[in-house]
């Protein structure tokens, strides 16, 4: 039988880290994490999600995740907004047949 391999958990600051060897030393995504004995597409993904929400921010723009949770919270208040506007229509065809 095969063990499973436990799970690495990696603190914020070995991430922050080893995005700054890629980004700010030049160094290859595979130096690094060779070098550091991570796996190449943790530290791409790392990287990736660096440059999304630090080039937004000096674009002026929103993070992806700020982005993201803005529309959540539009879609939920559109669907409230619409559920309202179909309770209105069936109360004015109450009161206009009421009222005739």
């Amino acid at each position: 039988m095969t063990e499973k391999r436990k799970r690495q958990k990696f603190t914020p600051e070995f991430k922050s880290d080893a995005v700054k060897l890629v980004i700010k030393n030049c160094y290859t995504g595979h130096e690094v994490a060779r070098r550091l004995g991570i796996g190449a597409s943790n530290l791409t993904r790392w990287v990736r999600e660096y440059r999304d929400e630090h080039e937004s921010r000096n674009r002026g723009e929103k993070p992806r995740r700020e982005l993201e949770a803005e529309i959540k919270r539009l879609e939920k208040e559109n669907k409230r907004l619409q559920m309202e506007r179909e309770i209105l229509k069936k109360a004015m065809a109450f009161f206009a047949k009421e009222s005739s």
